[in-house]
């Protein structure tokens, strides 16, 4: 199973130098050092909300900085003045519980959710952080619930939104994981578009941590020696980037032959 989702930003750094610098440490897997930049500025909501959404993705890709992590998200709630930071801010709190429960490190489900229904209390419908949020909902219910009728509709909901706010390393995750449902369903086609499209704009944004998991989900859709091709691919990247994210490991360990005797 994937874990892969989305922190922080929903789209690239702009001309922001910056936001450019964070997106360049956090597309190569240097959370704690694209965290470091935002330090001087996380007395500010924006700013602290983002330092704490990066730690929470670095817990998630790697299982590691738990501890960094809740210390920013609560510096981040401290921080938040006005319902749409507050709401952005719970919805981080929610990913974190999702991300410690769906790893096996603490089970968390019951605060996952909670958190993410209050961010849905707190964020307008048409806000641009309603997208992300919707995608955590339909992680929740795909992967805690096991209700991929649920987990759909979420997706399809933040993938339209993600589309009107022009959000697209968001796209890439709501894609992706519509592509997993498909696949799921034995929808092949339909599975190997949405795992291209999702890896199309990884590439083209240069969202590196994020291209392994995407190569991968790719060849799960694909016959051979496409799949074979694609693995390696992601195998070369994920050791390119110290084995990260954590979980696609199993993913990539090839299956030993069955004995022939």
């Amino acid at each position: 199973m994937a874990y892969t989702a989305m922190s922080g930003s929903a789209s690239t750094a702009g001309d922001d130098p910056l936001q450019t610098a964070v997106w360049r440490l956090r597309s190569r897997g240097c959370w704690s050092d694209a965290a470091a930049l935002l330090t001087p500025h996380a007395d500010s909501p924006g700013p602290a909300l983002q330092r704490a959404a990066l730690l929470v993705e670095r817990c998630l890709f790697t299982g590691d900085g738990w501890p960094e992590a809740e210390d920013a998200l609560r510096a981040a709630e401290a921080t938040a003045r006005e319902d749409r930071e507050r709401g952005a801010a719970a919805c981080e709190r929610g990913h974190l519980a999702y991300a410690s429960t769906v790893l096996g490190v603490r089970d968390r489900a019951d605060e996952a959710r909670s958190a993410l229904g209050r961010a849905a209390a707190l964020l307008d419908p048409t806000a641009s952080g309603r997208a992300l949020l919707d995608f955590r909902r339909g992680l929740v219910a795909e992967h805690l619930a096991d209700s991929p009728q649920s987990a759909r509709a979420a997706y399809r909901r933040a993938h339209a939104a993600a589309t009107a706010h022009g959000q697209t390393l968001l796209l890439s995750f709501t894609w992706r994981h519509l592509a997993g449902l498909a696949l799921r369903d034995g929808e092949l086609a339909e599975a190997r578009h949405g795992f291209g499209e999702s890896l199309r704009i990884r590439e083209e944004l240069g969202y590196l941590v994020g291209t392994a998991p995407a190569l991968a989900a790719l060849a799960d859709a694909e016959p051979e020696p496409e799949a074979t091709r694609l693995r390696a691919e992601a195998g070369r990247l994920f050791r390119l980037l110290g084995g990260v994210p954590t979980w696609l490991a199993d993913q990539l360990t090839p299956t030993p032959p069955a004995p022939v005797v």
